[in-house]
């Protein structure tokens, strides 16, 4: 019953993954999808399988992100393996009706609301699977190469050695630069290639004192950049199940330079996601962005910078190319299907590495920038064309690259608050206060709603 409690709890602690990945209300149309149900009072369109032979229900968000991924994969599947199929999808208003559906599906214990196929979130399935195992069909049978697959984003879909989802997109963490403003700073990118965060962090300071503008920036309410930063150096928030902040070195290492990079201009931490996207991105503050590449169209957006920015890996503490993983989310069939044959047909022909798989993920990128964590996706040549906007060079494919050198490090269920409580002790500590102190309060904290 504990667990459970906590998983309740837990769907209303997601944050991150509403900023990273989107939100919509809006009703998706086409002929291999349909909105079957009347849309709920909170504006996400309602649950449920069906019984038709030919169809699956799914339940996702995001209509510029996710809908158009699964649009795509469900026109390949139609036009190569079945003509009669539909993919009936019930668009959410966010992430967080999923985990709402699922949750108050097994505590009425009657999973006949769920549809057939749910996308969740990679941070979140592990305690979902533990605390409601009924839910969820393992698909250890489904037709798939897994090693095709990036390592570290299938530790989040493989619970205690059972296969229960098939990934969709990637976290693969980008470091973006505007090179024109480098190139007016001496630098090119090349000098932000293999540096490390000292390295860094003096050639931010160049380049704010000669252009005015912030080398890096991050949603100062946000733990990303903390993660982030340690997982480039294969080091956890979290061991053996509990907080691992105090006496983790490496993390107290990295809240210091980020500390310094705050008080030296050469990170902005924003007050709000909307000051972080709007105001620091798009409203020209910055020279550079790191996040997970998702980040990417909301550079975009910003059409006077086309051609202005170049991505490459991230720095580290000891100066090798750092790489990390940022969000992300997997699709997975739930204990209501009807039709579980043809579920894992479809996941296993498109998003799982099948015959439909590059069409599906090449339609996936240029209609809703969906980038895969299939390693062969990275080889086409929609993922190899140059990026106009990033100065003509294949970032895509790049990005590919970057996701099979993020190591694996250990995951949790309280992955977000660690994050909330670490970023409230840095900007104490950038206030004033004692950063061991700081970092034993956020412990605490965090100890206290784990019920540690």
């Amino acid at each position: 019953m504990k667990k459970k409690l906590i998983a309740l709890l837990l769907t209303g602690v997601i944050v991150f993954s509403l900023a990273a990945c989107g939100s919509s209300s809006s009703s998706s149309e086409g002929d291999t999808s349909a909105a079957s149900e009347e849309a709920a009072d909170d504006g996400s369109e309602s649950m449920g399988s069906s019984d038709d032979e030919n169809t699956l229900t799914i339940a996702a968000w995001d209509a510029s992100f996710n809908i158009p991924a699964l649009e795509a994969a469900a026109e390949v599947y139609k036009a190569n393996v079945n003509p009669d199929f539909v993919l009936d999808l019930r668009e959410q208003s966010e992430a967080s009706d999923i985990e709402t559906a699922i949750t108050t599906a097994a505590s009425a214990g009657n999973y006949d609301t769920l549809t057939d196929i749910v996308l969740f979130q990679d941070h979140y399935i592990e305690s979902y699977v533990s605390d409601y195992p009924d839910a969820w069909l393992s698909i250890d049978d489904i037709d798939i190469n897994w090693d095709d697959f990036q390592s570290e984003k299938l530790t989040y879909s493989t619970i205690d050695g059972v296969h229960y989802g098939v990934p969709m997109d990637s976290g693969t963490v980008i470091c973006a630069y505007r090179v024109d403003l480098l190139e007016e700073c001496g630098y090119t990118i090349d000098d932000l290639i293999g540096i490390t965060w000292d390295e860094f962090t003096e050639i931010g300071k160049v380049v704010k004192e000669t252009t005015g503008k912030y080398l890096m920036c991050i949603n100062g309410d946000s733990g990303d950049l903390v993660y982030m930063m340690l997982q480039a150096e294969g080091v956890s928030q979290f061991q053996d199940g509990a907080p691992y902040i105090t006496e983790n070195e490496t993390l107290k290492e990295i809240v210091q330079t980020i500390v310094d990079m705050a008080n030296e201009g050469v990170l902005l931490l924003t007050n709000s996601w909307s000051d972080y996207t709007d105001t620091a991105i798009q409203g020209d503050q910055v020279a550079g962005v790191m996040n997970g590449n998702w980040i990417i169209p909301t550079i975009e957006k910003v059409e006077a910078n086309s051609g202005l920015w170049e991505i490459t890996t991230m720095p580290t503490l000891t100066g090798a190319e750092g790489y990390a993983a940022n969000g992300g989310s997997a699709l997975y069939i739930t204990a209501n299907c009807s039709n579980v044959d043809l579920a894992k047909d479809f996941l296993a022909y498109t998003f799982g590495g099948g015959e439909g798989a590059i069409d599906t993920y090449d339609v996936a990128l240029t209609d809703g920038g969906v980038i895969s964590t299939y390693t062969p996706a990275g080889e086409s040549d929609v993922y190899n064309q140059g990026v106009a906007y990033f100065n003509d060079t294949a970032i895509y494919a790049d990005i590919v690259e970057y996701g099979t050198h993020v190591q694996t490090i250990e995951q949790n269920p309280y992955h977000y608050s660690c994050g909330t409580q670490i970023a409230a002790a840095i900007v104490n500590i950038i206030n004033g206060s004692d950063l061991d102190a700081a970092l034993q309060d956020a412990e605490d904290q965090l100890n206290f709603e784990m019920g540690n």
